[in-house]
């Protein structure tokens, strides 16, 4: 049987890549920049409805610029959501900061609110890094409050969740700064790459800066700051200028992974399928369940998946349970822990056909009637 993935890219059928991508070749726009990269800024900043992005290589220096851009020095607090991917919190090592890991809400999985303000008035955070896990989005516009009562800059990782809306507003534009991401396994991909989105034309004039090396308008190379090899390509530019195309067909399809899930394992107590909050339209970058039994566990639904060729994949592992991290605090109680222990991640792969999504579907079931 072929195999069944998790995520992976999943160009147009009508080849909207290719022409942005031959028409760079006709014009050697190859690299570093050019017309694709302008226009895909341009593009996305019109779609999510803010003023400014800087195309970048990926979300990870994205969120490396906006912590940069914050003010964010050696030995600053930034609080962070401990359940998400590595690549939330390396940033702020790269800094040489310090992380303080926040635990999870139950219901979106994302911060706890109330537990952003208590560690807050703790630690005087120089910045927040707020994250949308799997596509749900988190209270997002409490956490702004909060972070602007206490003059906080307010990161939002959006990595997961292009294309989600909360209250109207598109997710990675409720922040100070948005990230996003084209990693191979996003909604959209550019194979490679992210993005930088603010309001504030100042700060992301600062990021296209430090991305290209810090170089000053000079006729010679002049450089008085640090700077880095981060921008975007022409060419993978072009590819994301057509995804853009296709991106709200790949969220209606990540929705119909999610509704064929939720209806198949509905009637089934110890399974939970996580679902959108009010007010918000996912994107369900990965549909995820929870496993309330003392007979089941995910282990045992992945090496059932995993037999018949399909992929799925652990929730992440808290940051604060990380080797890497462990001698950095954590506020909370063991939230974050159980939605790791009893969580697992099933394939959301747009290019998956109905007869596909059966087959996990009989998987799954066929561990819980044994």
């Amino acid at each position: 049987m072929e195999r069944i993935l998790l995520a992976s890219p999943h160009m147009s059928k009508e080849g909207y890549e290719l022409e942005y991508i031959h028409d760079a070749f006709d014009k050697n726009w190859i690299a570093p920049l050019g017309e694709n990269v302008d226009k895909f800024e341009q593009e996305v900043a019109e779609l999510v409805g803010i003023d400014h992005t800087a195309a970048l290589d990926s979300g990870t220096s994205a969120i490396h610029l906006a912590l940069k851009l914050a003010g964010v020095k050696q030995g600053d607090i930034v609080l962070c959501q401990t359940l998400t991917f590595v690549a939330t919190v390396n940033p702020v090592l790269y800094e040489k900061a310090v992380p303080v890991f926040i635990d999870s809400e139950p219901g979106s999985w994302n911060l706890d609110p109330k537990l952003v303000e208590n560690a807050i008035i703790k630690y005087k955070p120089k910045a927040l890094i707020a994250v949308h896990l799997y596509g749900l989005a988190a209270k997002i516009d409490e956490i702004k409050e909060i972070c602007e009562r206490h003059g906080v800059v307010l990161i939002e990782d959006a990595a997961e969740s292009l294309g989600t809306i909360y209250k109207n507003q598109w997710t990675g534009t409720f922040g100070d700064f948005g990230i996003y991401s084209f990693n191979g396994n996003k909604i959209i991909t550019t194979s490679g790459g992210g993005m930088l989105a603010s309001n504030n034309k100042e700060m992301i004039d600062k990021a296209v800066f430090y991305s290209t090396q810090a170089r000053e308008q000079e006729i010679h190379y002049e450089h008085e700051e640090i700077g880095y090899n981060y921008r975007m390509s022409n060419i993978v530019a072009g590819i994301g200028r057509g995804q853009l195309n296709v991106l709200e067909e790949r969220v209606q399809q990540k929705r119909h992974i999610f509704e064929t899930y939720y209806n198949a394992f509905k009637d089934i107590p110890e399974i939970e399928i996580i679902r959108e909050g009010d007010n918000e339209r996912a994107n369900y970058w990965l549909s995820t369940m929870i496993i309330h039994s003392d007979t089941i566990t995910p282990k045992m639904v992945y090496d059932a998946l995993n037999d018949h060729n399909i992929e799925s994949r652990p929730v992440w592992k808290p940051m604060h349970l990380q080797p890497v991290f462990k001698d950095y605090d954590f506020v909370g109680t063991n939230v974050a822990e159980e939605l790791f222990n009893k969580g697992l991640c099933l394939p959301s792969d747009t290019k998956m056909t109905d007869e596909d999504l059966q087959r996990v579907v009989d998987v799954v079931l066929s561990v819980f009637e044994r």
